[in-house]
């Protein structure tokens, strides 16, 4: 079977962009401060304010932090900023396991591997963190830039994600999230909402990723992910090439991909600015259309995206230049060789056991409210053999989602 998903080989923005020059710019400060730091997390107990002070201070092991009640609080992540470019040991910069946990107003610069992950916590604010890879976008970055994974009451904002050879901002098995105001750049997935119930994505850049907004459900794991929103982001030229890891999940995402939604349900994408994504604006598909679709035999897992509703976005190019020969075949083909696709691509995968005379119900569909707005079924299932771009299925409205509301006092 041919894979959709083959790879091959702002004012916001600008103010980040100059930040990070001030801070490429900062001499490495005093490599002692690194004892005193590891000692402050140690002893750390609830209710305790670790400031980290202005400077740039070289960090060669893993920190962690296992207390609740914490807050860790920089100068600005321009101004305080851990840089582990020479570290020696550990798998992150920063592994936190702990509740009632906020991080903000620093930066993790160059670690091995993650740079901020978050594991099993309740009520998590991240906020005004950087995460990057300084030497540019390469498979031997770490994978994760912000990773809160297994966590409840997550909010994240005003962060910046940079070099991921993963996702810059990724949420994970978790429930009850907000993710705002970010700006993800030149990772493999800028954003990524992954097996995870009760997510509002909004106000966030991703511009120069390989995919800019991702919202998965991955076979194998222990919670199915369902109830996302995505809206009012700035989602623009996600053209980089994929340098993921071969045979992890993002190693499946085509370069140019805008939003991507697979496998997930009850997934509202509204009110977005999406321009200039060269394989599609928005690309809608099952698990069978990955690189890792031989792990879906989950019993519970349920493969088949439904009940997606997008509508009254600004969508705007894309399309024209598809990553993968196949892609490149069929859009040549279709549309001519100065052509595109419609803004909306979708693997034509759907469960046979739902489908009633010939069609899915409206609630499993999914639904295109704008009218402008085209769709092409590439025919997954068939090998390409017979896509089409028949919409009259797809002119629906579902019920909106809720909005997210976290139990925490920072929301």
């Amino acid at each position: 079977m041919k894979k959709l998903f083959a790879v091959t080989a702002l004012s916001f923005a600008l103010a980040a962009c100059s930040a990070q020059e001030s801070a490429d710019e900062m001499p490495l400060g005093d490599p002692g401060y690194e004892e005193v730091l590891m000692a402050q997390l140690l002893d750390a107990q609830p209710g305790d304010v670790i400031t980290i002070p202005e400077g740039k201070f070289p960090i060669t092991r893993s920190l962690s932090l296992t207390v609740d009640g914490v807050t860790i609080r920089g100068a600005g992540m321009d101004k305080s900023i851990l840089s582990f470019k020479g570290q020696v040991s550990g798998a992150e910069g920063l592994l936190v396991t702990a509740s009632d946990f906020t991080i903000e107003g620093l930066a993790i610069e160059d670690t091995i591997g993650d740079a901020l992950k978050i594991s099993e916590g309740n009520n998590i604010t991240i906020r005004g963190v950087r995460t990057e890879w300084t030497d540019g976008y390469k498979t031997e970055n770490g994978a994760y830039g912000i990773y809160p994974v297994q966590t409840t009451n997550v909010l994240m904002e005003d962060n910046v994600a940079i070099g991921a050879s993963d996702a810059g901002i990724y949420v994970g098995q978790s429930a009850n999230v907000i993710v705002r105001r970010n700006r993800a750049e030149w990772n493999v997935a800028g954003i990524e909402i992954e097996n995870t119930v009760d997510a509002d994505v909004y106000e966030n850049v991703a511009t120069n990723n390989t995919g800019g907004i991702l919202v998965f459900n991955m076979p194998n794991l222990p919670q199915l992910g369902e109830r996302t929103r995505v809206f009012n982001n700035r989602v623009v030229d996600n053209n980089t090439e994929n340098f993921g890891h071969e045979g992890t999940p993002v190693a499946s995402v085509p370069a140019g991909s805008g939003i991507v939604i697979t496998s997930n349900d009850k997934v509202e994408v509204f009110d977005n600015e999406i321009r200039n994504n060269q394989t599609a604006n928005i690309i809608i598909s099952s698990v069978f259309s990955t690189n890792y679709s031989g792990l879906s035999a989950q019993p519970n897992y349920d493969p088949y995206p439904e009940g997606i509703y997008i509508y009254g976005n600004t969508l705007e190019g894309g399309g024209d230049s598809p990553d993968g020969l196949d892609l490149k075949a069929l859009k040549t083909m279709m549309f001519g060789i100065n052509g595109s696709f419609p803004d909306v691509l979708w693997d034509g995968f759907v469960n046979p056991d739902k489908v009633v005379n010939g069609k899915l119900p409206v609630d499993q569909r999914i639904c295109i409210e704008d009218s402008s707005v085209g769709i092409i079924n590439v025919d997954g299932p068939n090998e390409f053999a017979n896509p089409n771009t028949e919409d009259a299925d797809h002119r629906c409205t579902l019920p909106k989602l809720p909005g997210v509301k976290l139990e925490n006092a920072d929301a």
